[in-house]
């Protein structure tokens, strides 16, 4: 992984075989960065991507493990247990074009992982929403 950094702002490139999750969540551990937000391309490997079942509370997965391009990553990063979790949905293609999205739980950097993240100062963390079944966002007003 390189980096430049822009005052709050982090020009992030993951390298191919890397981590993607793994990687930004170190990052911010690093840095400590505990809010921000993270957009992102490139190409992207060995995918782990779910959508979440509200009814029965899971994440409904699927995983790909051919090279797709990764035409969005949007996410955020805020405090979960005292630690800066990162959440992501994305956006993928193959090769004939057919686009596939949801919650993106890890994949491997294919060719080119290039995130732009910028911190942000707020007291935001999350925490479990039972009627939800997720770690949900809570500020403190």
């Amino acid at each position: 992984m390189q980096f430049k950094q822009d005052g709050n702002t982090f020009i992030i490139y993951i390298e191919q075989d890397e981590y993607i999750m793994e990687t930004l969540t170190q990052f911010c551990k690093s840095k400590d960065i505990v809010n921000a937000q993270i957009s992102g391309i490139g190409a992207i490997k060995e995918i782990d991507l779910g959508a979440y079942d509200l009814e029965n509370k899971i994440y409904i997965r699927q995983f790909f493990n051919n090279l797709w391009e990764l035409t969005s990553f949007q996410g955020n990063v805020i405090l979960k247990e005292n630690e800066p979790f990162v959440h992501a949905h994305i956006t993928v293609s193959d090769h004939d074009l057919n686009v596939k999205g949801g919650h993106l739980f890890e994949s491997k950097v294919g060719a080119v992982g290039e995130f732009i993240l910028r911190k942000i100062e707020t007291d935001g963390k999350r925490e479990f929403d039972h009627n939800i079944g997720l770690f949900c966002m809570k500020f403190n007003n």
